[in-house]
Parts: C-alpha cells; sequence; structure tokens
C-alpha cells in the first residue's frame, strides 16, 4: 500500500480486488482444497493404504509445506492456506488418535526449528544487528511492545468470552515477532528504504525484547493464572 501510494497512481481499486479479495479467497479455498486432500489420503482411503496407518506424524508437516508452496506459486496468502488446511485436516476426522501423534511431532519440529532460528538470531546479534540503533528506537519498540501490541490484542479480543484477567494476559503475551523478519524482508525487496539497516535493527530489538521479556515471565505469569482461577499448574506435569 505504501509503495502504491507514492506512486502517485490510482492503487486502490487493485489492492482491493487483487491483493485483498483475490488473493485471501485463493488463500481459503486452497488451503481447504488441500486438507480434504490431506485428510482423504490419511483417514478415508482403503485401509491398507491411508496414511494413518503409518503413523508418520510427519504427514502435518508434509501438509504444512506442500499448502504453503502450492498457494505461494499463485502469488496468494500461503499462511492463510497453511491455517485453513490444518483446520479442514482436523475437521475431516476429529476424534482420531492420529492427530495427537502429528501434533506432537508437529510440535517437536517447531521447537528444533525455533532453537536454529534463535541460533542464527544471536549470530546476528553479535554480528551488529543492532548497530544502526538510535535511542528513539529503543523507545518505540518498548512503546510498541508494552503498550500497541497488547491494546490491539484487546481490541482483536472483543466479543471473546473469557474473564479480563485471562484477556489481559493473551493479549500481552500474544505471538512471537519473529514473523515481523518476514515481512521486512518481503517489504525491502518491493521498494527502496533510505535507512534499512536501522529497520532491521529495530525489529532486532523488537525480538529480542519479547524473548527476554516474556519469556522470562510467561511461566510465573502463566502459574499465577492458573491459580487465580483455581487450577493447579502442576497437574498436567504430574499426570505425564
Amino acid at each position: 500500500m505504501a509503495l502504491a501510494a507514492s506512486s502517485g497512481e490510482s492503487w486502490f481499486g487493485r489492492w482491493l480486488g487483487i491483493n485483498v479479495l483475490w488473493e485471501i479467497a485463493v488463500g481459503v479455498a486452497g488451503g481447504w482444497l488441500i486438507g480434504k486432500l490431506f485428510g482423504w489420503l490419511t483417514f478415508r482411503v482403503p485401509a491398507e493404504t491411508k496414511l494413518a496407518k503409518t503413523g508418520d506424524g510427519l504427514i502435518a508437516i508434509a501438509a504444512t509445506f506442500f499448502s504453503y508452496g502450492v498457494i505461494e506459486i499463485f502469488n496468494c496468502y500461503g499462511f492463510l492456506a497453511v491455517f485453513i488446511t490444518a483446520l479442514t485436516l482436523r475437521a475431516s476426522h476429529r476424534d482420531h488418535d492420529f492427530h495427537v501423534q502429528m501434533h506432537d511431532l508437529t510440535e517437536q519440529f517447531e521447537r528444533l526449528a525455533m532453537m536454529i532460528l534463535l541460533l542464527l538470531f544471536g549470530g546476528a546479534l553479535v554480528s551488529g544487528l543492532l548497530n544502526a540503533l538510535r535511542p528513539m528506537d529503543a523507545v518505540l519498540v518498548l512503546i510498541l511492545l508494552l503498550i500497541v501490541r497488547p491494546l490491539t490484542g484487546l481490541i482483536a479480543l472483543t466479543g471473546f468470552s473469557a474473564a479480563k484477567v485471562e484477556k489481559l494476559t493473551i493479549a500481552f503475551f500474544g505471538i512471537r515477532g519473529v514473523g515481523s523478519f518476514y515481512y521486512l524482508a518481503y517489504g525491502l525487496n518491493h521498494m527502496d528504504v533510505a535507512d534499512p539497516e536501522r529497520l532491521w535493527a529495530i525489529v532486532g530489538l523488537g525480538a529480542l525484547v519479547s524473548i527476554l521479556v516474556h519469556g522470562l515471565t510467561v511461566t510465573p505469569a502463566m502459574r499465577w493464572l492458573d491459580h487465580r482461577q483455581g487450577r493447579d499448574p502442576d497437574a498436567i506435569g504430574q499426570s505425564q
């Protein structure tokens, strides 16, 4: 939007028609079709060939990459397609035990990927990622993380049936900002920016502060919330 507006050309119609309606529609429809396909292959084909019989949780990873890749070929929203694929695959046989296996392996894969990303992020930090920062940039990051993001999170949770303290907790922790690197890289590849190093530094500081603040506070905050709502925070660990 910023690139189109700066060019002085009429952009709203194309943005609304292509970037919003068309790309969202393809992401949703494509994700649904791919989810249906993997649901059929996993649970519905003849018993000897259905993928659930293999017990291989990597099917969930395969569905993720396949859905993202196919939809991105059409220059549409791969992330949205992956989300719809997951919902559709789950709905194809909601009570099947194989969902637990897929979830467990996917969670392990996610932790491994996050560990690798954190190692790369640490390497970027010691290589000077934050060198272009200015004092006001640090203030901006704190405002975004501690004020703007929680407030927008609360707005997004309007109508969600939960206790106020639970909404505040969800809004404060939210989703980690690692995806910001992807969107910044995408933006920089599509438009010229006067000081890209500074933008990388701001995003890097945001991720670092989020990792430290949210990473250090999430466990005590969740335990406090469990106690407040009458749940035993150690019940899950004891049952395992």
